[in-house]
């Protein structure tokens, strides 16, 4: 790994709202780099997250979800992590959605580094950063200096290609632009909970396929940098989930796009402001085929129609003496939360829902050097919104003890929340087989968080880290079926709790680097019930080293994850081996780049959740890939 990429590894923003060591961030933070993306081949964001220590991901054929110690609630799209890119927030104003899978807006070959803040993070973002905050970091036109070009063949027929451009002018002048393509065909899956004859013998045929693009545009002069981000993705649906009719053309169609503009200066020697202005929109559509109460099977299509817009505003302090003090506020208003059904042929309006919503907060937060190495890191926000009418106030501290130069200790309290979304408020079809139930009554959920963290450097490279921690969480949404309509519904659950440790190791070995981490956890709901889609363990490796051929690298990886239990039944536990042989330089300019994914053919699932009859969905085989990138 590059010099100047490691020594920005040990540096991050996304923790505070300004650059810190990783030793004095008020949580157990995380940076992956762009050697890593490219060590591994990692296609998605979801990749790489599914790499750090307590995450996990889960797939339905349709989109990609997060879980974190424990934590991964059904019907939950990604709301209870907050996505940002360049510092700027990606969830949409309708599902409050994190896009990490094949969905998501950023091409991973454009990613420079992803900063991942663990706990609560209301305290400086306010809603949906109640598990951990992901910040992707994009590149600059710097990196390219030129034109570049990839090319990716894989198994299940998945094709893609990606142009890039990058300029940088000696006045300071930086431009990126880029444009991908991907498209999968993906195979026929059988699933014996349809194993009927009137269901094709519970057999789904060419209805895994996959399509996306995704486009970016970013420059930069003068601490002004402007950006433009969008992802137009298509997916086929095997699953007959949500009562559609197994085996027919159904799928869905997601559409993001976020315009941004940022100014960073420095108004005078110890007075620091960044602001912030953005422009978001995010359309879904799904057409498929699914029976009404009478049993007929129409043609129905599903949507929703998110615009949102945002402004913010933060100062850094640090005329006085030993601190750092960070002042913010921003105001947005969520112009659309818009959502929709019909069905075709004849035409019948089942729902229409128009909602707009603003959101004002203010926040504060103050680094203090005290004597003999102590740190205290002290914030407090107050968020004021509409739809779901609320206050609240998210504080967090965190005390840190730097013990020797090579030890910290850090004590660290807060709490966090997440608004209920308009799709759980207020998404009502009654009048369609498996169709869903309105709780415009739901409370905000609220976790109270305590954790103690323990980071040492080692010798020769890398460091250790131990986190216990405890969760308690109030008002826990979750989706269930009604018992007297049969019907999908929102509600809160009472009270939910997780307690675990995490220990991980990242060590270099000259040009070797090993990752390494154990998870234990126990998440249970009310009465002690242990929660569904919850893994007791988790376990993973990930090595680096040179192959000695070709100047190319090998990067091998294994996840292990514990039983899962589903709502009827569990899900095994499991491992799974990625290996990559990467940067092969066989031509001037070009790199060739092998890969086998899940290398030893391991047969898993992941837990199904109540929108789907199957207990378990069976995730990918063995696929192998070839990706090639060149310069010109």
């Amino acid at each position: 790994m590059p010099l100047e990429e490691l020594m920005q590894m040990r540096v991050v923003t996304a923790a505070s709202k300004f650059a810190q060591p990783i030793s004095d961030a008020p949580s157990s933070v995380v940076v992956l780099s762009a050697s890593d993306i490219r060590d591994h081949g990692w296609r998605t964001l979801a990749d790489a997250l599914a790499t750090l220590p307590g995450l996990y991901v889960t797939s339905d054929r349709n989109y990609t979800y997060l879980g974190a110690r424990g934590f991964l609630r059904p019907g939950d799209y990604n709301s209870r992590f907050l996505l940002l890119v360049d510092g700027m927030r990606i969830n949409d104003a309708v599902y409050d959605q994190a896009l990490i899978g094949t969905e998501g807006l950023i091409d991973m070959d454009m990613v420079k580094r992803i900063e991942f803040v663990p706990g609560p993070g209301s305290a400086v973002y306010g809603s949906n950063a109640l598990f951990g905050v992901i910040n992707v970091v994009t590149r600059d036109g710097s990196g390219l200096s030129g034109v570049q070009g990839a090319v990716t063949a894989a198994g299940q027929g998945e094709r893609k290609a990606r142009t890039s451009y990058g300029w940088h002018g000696q006045n300071g002048a930086d431009l990126l632009l880029s444009a991908s393509a991907f498209n999968r065909a993906g195979r026929d899956l059988y699933y014996p909970e349809f194993d009927t004859p009137a269901t094709n013998n519970g057999i789904a045929r060419h209805l895994d396929w996959d399509r996306a693009q995704n486009f970016l545009v970013k420059g930069s002069f003068g601490g002004v940098t402007l950006s433009a981000s969008h992802v137009a993705r298509t997916k086929g649906i095997p699953t007959g989930s949500f009562g559609a009719v197994f085996n027919a053309p159904n799928q869905t169609r997601d559409t993001q796009t976020i315009i941004g503009a940022a100014w960073n200066g420095q108004l005078a020697p110890a007075l620091a402001l960044a602001v912030q202005l953005q422009s978001g929109q995010a359309d879904y559509e799904g057409p498929g085929w699914y029976p009404d109460v009478e049993g007929v099977v129409r043609q129905n299509v599903d949507g929703a129609h998110a615009r949102w817009y945002e402004a913010s505003a933060h100062a850094t302090l640090t005329n006085l003496p030993g601190q750092k003090i960070v002042i913010g506020a921003e105001l947005g208003r969520d112009a659309h939360r818009d959502q929709y059904n019909y069905n075709e042929q004849p035409y019948e309006l089942l729902l229409q829902d128009h909602r707009d919503a603003m959101r004002r907060a203010v926040f504060v937060e103050d680094e203090i050097r005290l004597p003999a190495g102590f740190l205290v890191n002290a914030g407090v926000r107050y968020d004021d919104r509409e739809d779901p009418d609320m206050h609240r106030f998210s504080p967090r501290v965190a005390v840190v003890y730097k013990a020797t130069p090579s030890d910290t200790v850090k004590l660290i309290a807060g709490s966090a929340f997440r608004a209920a979304n308009a799709y759980e408020m207020y998404y009502a079809l009654p009048e369609m087989a498996g169709g869903m139930l309105p709780n415009p009554n739901l409370r905000p959920e609220k976790i109270a968080t305590r954790e103690l963290v323990l980071e040492h450097v080692l010798a020769g490279g890398g460091h250790a880290t131990l986190s216990l921690f405890r969760y308690a969480v109030d008002d826990l949404i979750s989706q269930q079926l009604d018992p007297a309509t049969d019907m999908l519904i929102f509600r809160n659950i009472d009270h939910a709790d997780a307690r675990g440790l995490e220990a991980a190791l990242d060590r270099d070995f000259g040009a070797v680097r090993l990752r390494a981490s154990y998870s234990w956890q126990l998440a249970r709901g009310t009465g002690g019930v242990p929660l569904v889609d919850s893994p007791r363990h988790l376990a993973k490796a990930n090595l680096t080293a040179p192959l000695g051929w070709r100047g190319g690298r090998v990067g091998a990886e294994l996840q292990c994850s514990g039983r899962r239990l589903a709502d009827q039944g569990a899900a095994g536990g499991y491992c799974v081996a990625n290996v990559t042989l990467s940067a092969l330089r066989l031509l001037p300019r070009t790199e060739l780049s092998l890969s086998a994914y899940n290398a030893t053919g391991k047969r898993y699932a992941d837990v199904a959740g109540p929108a789907f009859v199957q207990t378990a969905l069976a995730r990918e085989g063995r696929t192998l890939a070839a990706k090639l990138d060149w310069r010109f």
